[in-house]
């Protein structure tokens, strides 16, 4: 620690809260001075880092940052491939959930609405178009896209069953207007209010899209809706987040300048094209009746040039630096979006088995936090309490029912050894049957219960196949059958 000079000496002995003020200060500032980050100079005097709360540092950037996340999602193709390979490997063919109880006719009854009720979208989705399943990508896309989803319940006592998933844009939200404190002691924070005790209360949402140019009568018109009518699905990446950022957000800038970049490499090599050659005319004088000279080319055209006269084919510019420079782009590109480069550009000349193994594996880890973390625990398990919800409307008692969801299964990059691997796992005791199933992406139940059916109709036709290994080992010889114990003579 530095001693302290001819001023704080003077400032301590005139006033003792201030010389304590400067020395706590001088000892902050030759803490932070030990980090590089930290320090100040040159090097860093550009760089503007205010200390603010997640929401206000995204309030004022987050109508613009959804409208340019879904501009270059529209236009630019990297952009669309990202949000592309996010849905589709996260979501794939939709989560599937199955129903457990301690009563087996409870489950099953369970089961089949739930069913009906998914496989139907007259019954699931308030627009009647797409099934639950649909509903899920729809979710995950709006979230990377846009930074999050809102899933209205809508009670139709009309409908066979009365729930009805409405899904809408965070653009519904209106957090232009509603912010401030409340009469309660709370407060509204870019249209969500908040309790007393920090605890979200109610949404402020616009009765039609704010953008709608067609039904422009009530678009500015907003409604308070509970907040236990509403599900807010987003990627929390701060403590305290209220809203959510659209996933491409620390990429949009290189986004547009690499689209730029390619624009400008395009148009160069388009009018350098329509240059074959200049003639010059190095004597600058008037060559008298010299015939003109061919304005196009042909193959095994001769052409004689009069005198003063030169001609000089153009060189296009070489684009040979290009690929080197797109690569680059496209790694950050990827690594903004959490996805691997050859998933983004589908370019696998420089992949080998090991490196693809190593990426498939890292993008695994973030497909699972991204399935559990949002997917399962903000989605899913709240349309599950609504339904049973609603069971309880229509007269069923939910008693001790439970959901089990099993996500859509991963490809496997090796299947003959990744497949013995989890065999040896499950014989080892370190994975359960049920849970190998589950990678698979199958619901265990479901499986075990057709195997048994399946093995039912074998000995009922009387049929050995060597894929029984009741009957048959793993070599394709038969099973010896168990020794019977002779019976003592008497």
């Amino acid at each position: 620690m530095s001693e302290p000079n001819a001023l704080d000496n003077v400032i301590g002995f005139f006033n003792p809260e201030a010389g304590v003020k400067r020395a706590r200060a001088r000892m902050t500032l030759e803490q932070a001075r030990k980090y590089d980050g930290a320090a100040g100079g040159r090097r860093n005097q550009n760089w503007h880092a205010p200390s603010t709360s997640a929401d206000a540092a995204l309030g004022p950037s987050l109508e613009r940052l959804r409208n340019r996340s879904r501009d270059l999602s529209r236009n630019n193709p990297f952009a669309a491939r990202a949000v592309q390979v996010l849905v589709n490997n996260t979501v794939g063919g939709g989560v599937l959930g199955q129903i457990h109880s301690r009563s087996r006719n409870r489950a099953t009854r369970w089961n089949q609405a739930w069913e009906d009720w998914a496989k139907n979208p007259q019954l699931c989705d308030h627009d009647g178009r797409a099934d639950f399943w649909g509903l899920q990508a729809l979710v995950f896309r709006t979230v990377v896209e846009s930074g999050e989803c809102l899933i209205r319940k809508r009670i139709d006592p009309r409908s066979e069953f009365p729930l009805k998933l409405q899904i809408l844009e965070p653009d519904f939200i209106d957090d232009s207007t509603k912010d401030g404190l409340t009469d309660d002691g709370g407060y509204i924070r870019q249209g969500v209010e908040y309790g007393p005790n920090d605890e979200r209360i109610a949404y402020h949402l616009h009765r039609q899209h704010p953008g709608d140019r067609v039904l422009a009568l009530h678009k500015y018109e907003t409604v308070r809706v509970p907040a236990d009518e509403i599900i807010h699905v987003s990627r929390r990446d701060r403590p305290g987040q209220g809203r959510g950022v659209p996933w491409g957000a620390a990429v949009i800038s290189r986004l547009r300048d690499f689209d730029d970049f390619s624009d400008a490499q395009l148009l160069k090599q388009k009018i350098s094209a329509c240059f074959t050659g200049f003639v010059i005319d190095s004597e600058s004088q008037d060559t008298g009746g010299a015939p003109p000279l061919a304005e196009s080319l042909e193959p095994g055209s001769i052409e004689i040039l009069p005198a003063g006269k030169d001609v000089r084919f153009a060189s296009p510019p070489s684009v040979g630096e290009f690929d080197q420079f797109s690569r680059s782009m496209l790694l950050q590109i990827a690594a903004g979006y959490g996805i691997t480069y050859e998933a983004l550009t589908s370019d696998l000349s420089q992949a080998n088995y090991s490196s693809a193994r190593m990426g498939h594996l890292e993008f695994s880890r973030n497909i699972d936090c991204w399935q559990k973390q949002i997917l399962i625990a903000q989605l899913l398990g709240p349309v599950w309490g609504w339904f049973k919800q609603a069971a309880e409307i229509v007269g069923d008692d939910p008693a001790d029912v439970r959901m089990h969801w099993t996500p859509a299964r991963r490809e496997l990059i090796d299947p003959q050894k990744e497949v013995g691997a989890i065999i040896e796992a499950v014989r080892g005791g370190l994975m359960s049957l049920s849970e190998a199933i589950r990678r698979s992406g199958y619901e265990p139940g479901e499986v075990m219960a057709e195997i048994a059916r399946d093995a039912a109709m074998l000995d009922e036709l009387g049929l050995i196949l060597d894929s029984d290994p009741r009957n048959v080992t793993a070599a394709g010889m038969l099973q010896m059958e168990p020794q019977q114990e002779e019976e003592p003579n008497d």
